[in-house]
This record gives C-alpha cells, structure tokens and sequence, in this order.
C-alpha cells in the first residue's frame, strides 16, 4: 500500500479546523521552520526533495525558486494556483475542503523561504464555497499568530489574500493569472520576462499549482532527501490522481510515483477495475490536453516494458506512444466509448475557453470543432480527418501560452491511435441517429 503524505490526515473529522488540525501535528512543522531554518534552506530542501511542479507542467519547484530574482527594495509575492479547470482535474479542490491548514502551512513556509510577505490563493470562479473554507481557516490562521505581523515573534511577516476567479480556463496559465489578479482580462503574457523577475504588479513572483505547496510541509518535515526516497528516478514523492470514467471507484487517489498502470487501475487500493466488466479502450492520463493512449500502450511501453505512473514511463516514446502525467486527471474509458464523440466535446471545450489572443489558437479551434461536428452530423469526408490532422500541427507550438498544444494534441493523438473510428464515421451513416441523440444530451 502506498505511503500517504499529502491525504494523510483527509480522514478525520473536523481537519478543515486549525484546532483539530493542531492536535494532529498542524502547523509543528511552521514554528519548527521559522525557529531553526534559515530561509535559504527551506529552498534547498524543497531542491533536495526533487518536488515537480504538480500543477501539470512538472518542473522541478526547487529550481523554479532559485531563479526568483531579489532586487532590493522590491517585493516579492507568491501566487498559488488553484485555478483548477483542467477537465478530468478535481484533486486540488479535494485538498482543499478536506484539509485547507496544509495549503496555509505550506504557503507560509514557502512564503518565508522565498522572501515574500504577501501571497495570494488565485481560485477558480466555480469553486466559490471552497473559497469560503479558505477564508475561514485563514481567519482562524490569523488569530493565532500564524499569519500578519512577527509571525511567531519570528520577525517574519506575511499576508494571505483569497482572489476568485471569473471561470475562464485560460486562466489558469501562470501569467493569465497574474494578470487577472492585477484585474485585467485573463491573457497569457509573452515571456521573457517570466514571472520570476517580472511577476505580479511587475515584481519578482513566484506561481505555483495548490498540491505543490501542500507537498512543502512534509518536505520540511522529514527532509529532502526522506521525500526524494520516494517515488522513482525524477519522480519523486507521491502524487494525486483524479480517477475518473468508466472504473469501479472514481475519486482522488495518492500514490507513489512508480506504480504500474495496470495495477492502478485493476487493483482494489486504486480505480477497482472496469465498471461492468467491460474492456479497457483508452485512458486520458493527466487532464484533458494530454495525448490520449488506447489500451496497449497506456498499460504497456511501445518496447513491452510496463507502463508506470511517472513523469518519465507516461511520456516514454513521445508523443508518437506516449503521453504526459500532466496534472493527473486520469480518465478511463471502456470499449463502448466513442473517441470521436469525446473528441468533440474537448475541442466545444478549447475553442471555447481560447482567450482569442493568437489567431492559430483564436481561428483553429473553432475550425477543429465545426469539423468534428461536421463528420459527426454524417457529412464528412475522408479529406476532413486529413484536414484535421493539417489544422491541430498549425496550432501546436505556435501560439503564446500551451492552450494552443491543449486543444491540437488530443486531435493529434485520436486520430494517430483512432483513425479507423474517424472513417466509420464517414463510410457508416448509420451512426448517425446515434449521434443525434449524443447532440440532444449535450444540449441538457
């Protein structure tokens, strides 16, 4: 069974309280830090432990802090990321209800690692009454002496701040976020600079996902070099995972970095095997931008080796057999599942939440939609898989912020692994009346 660190205490009734939170070990490792560490160490702890961005990107959070520029004179601001609207991603929102305090602890230590006396929680629009919960137990942070003024008669200070979101998915790219925070319109900013030199109100700032900052007390807890123990090679640590689709046991699941696939989604620890008894077609492993793998190479390298949930076995093979952890919305799909029909609904998705900055993102996406419908609706053609494929290349790699790469690889992908389902679709009209139906329950 897999060491729990970040869900540890989820269990227990009550933990959203500092009071119960406390009793359980709650904020032992704050006074701790802020007693006996310099702040210089908390960075290199968090190094040490090899902690990747858990937020979907997956860069390494030790090394992300090191290029934090510290001009004199000039504030510096941490911003966590909890804009989750990745579809197939609910692990940060769980985090949150269950046990906010561990967020608040890690923001502050980061908070005083980095030199930054304010930070901000960004939380997305539709996750309101979560916002509330943070507020709350910010509340009760603040009263005890764990947030304002000579935290601890430490010296240091620090600022929380909730900010909600407006529900615009492009907002959780790291600098659409700053810029809505600033109270402008969510657009993706061109970088360099990055927001390590020119952030928040054009100050040093540092960005990251809400389970990454959680992750930041046990490393300072039991070390660096204890949490880089865990897990395999790069991917260290345990790491949450939204399970969701066609399995017995949908839910949030940590687990170590390593475990095979295969036996995260048949065993009964994890996902319980498939709903029904039906085969496995196809999974989504980190959210829906990522490639999407059919049955044998999600539980299988191209080379036969067993497929792992790590950043590096998930992308082994590139995106020609592989795909990306992203941010661990696993989304499992029997053989009744229609590709093109999910398909479909990811690209209403991107064409709909594209800020409409670059003309690739702004222009395909949209396109991709009305094509998909197009051969759904039993009108197109063999031409128009191939003009998808044409469209999704002149997206990726060519706009300012990854949405782009978002909406073109899961059509990539498709229709890479799933052709044969593109042309059904063309050659059979008698899908059609099946699709009809699909088009009315999309409507409710």
């Amino acid at each position: 069974m897999s060491e729990k660190i970040l869900l540890a205490l989820d269990h227990i009734e009550g933990i959203a309280s500092l009071p119960v939170y406390a009793q359980h070990g709650g904020y032992a490792v704050l006074k701790k830090g802020l007693s006996d560490i310099p702040a210089q160490q908390v960075v290199e702890e968090v190094k040490i432990s090899g902690l990747r961005g858990r937020g979907g990107a997956g860069f390494p959070t030790g090394l992300k802090w090191s290029f934090l520029a510290k001009p004199e004179g000039v504030p510096r601001y941490l911003v966590c990321n909890a804009d989750e609207s990745e579809p197939g991603t609910f692990k940060d929102r769980y985090l949150m209800e269950r046990n906010p305090h561990l967020l608040i602890e890690g923001m502050i230590i980061s908070s005083y690692g980095l030199g930054a006396n304010t930070a901000y929680i960004y939380i997305r629009g539709e996750y309101f009454y979560i916002a509330r919960i943070l507020e709350q137990a910010i509340k009760e942070a603040y009263a005890e002496g764990y947030l304002g003024k000579n935290i601890l008669n430490s010296g240091f200070d620090l600022n929380l701040h909730v900010h909600v979101g407006a529900g615009a998915y492009i907002c959780g790219e790291e600098t659409a976020l700053l810029e809505s925070l600033e109270g402008k319109r969510g657009n993706p900013r061109i970088k360099p600079p990055f927001p390590a030199v020119q952030g928040l109100y054009n100050c040093p700032t540092v960005v990251n996902n809400v389970e990454t900052l959680a992750a930041v007390v046990p490393i300072l807890d039991k070390g660096g070099a204890a949490y880089a123990a865990v897990g395999i090679g790069k991917s260290t640590g345990t790491k949450l995972i939204s399970a969701s689709g066609h399995i017995n046991r949908p839910g949030v699941y940590e687990i170590e970095l390593g475990v095979p696939v295969e036996e995260f989604i048949y065993s009964d620890e994890y996902c319980g095997g498939m709903r029904n008894g039906k085969k496995l077609k196809a999974v989504v492993a980190g959210g829906s931008s990522v490639p999407i793998l059919p049955a044998d190479l999600i539980l299988k390298t191209a080379e036969g080796a067993p497929r792992l949930m790590s950043y590096e076995s998930l992308a082994e093979g590139g995106f020609q057999t592989g795909t990306m952890m992203g941010s661990g919305g696993f989304i499992v799909m029997d053989e009744d599942t229609s590709i093109v029909k999910n398909l479909y609904t990811f690209a209403r998705f991107y064409h709909h939440e594209s800020c409409g900055q670059c003309s690739p993102c702004r222009e395909g996406t949209g396109w991709m939609e009305r094509i998909l419908h197009k051969i759904l609706d039993g009108h197109g053609t063999i031409m128009d898989i191939d003009l998808l494929w044409d469209i999704q290349k002149n997206i990726d790699g060519k706009t300012i912020c990854p949405l782009g790469e978002a909406a073109a690889w899961p059509v990539a992908s498709a229709i890479r692994h799933f052709r044969s389902e593109f042309e059904e679709y063309v050659l059979n009209p008698h899908l059609i009346e099946d699709v009809k139906h699909y088009y009315r329950l999309q409507t409710i």
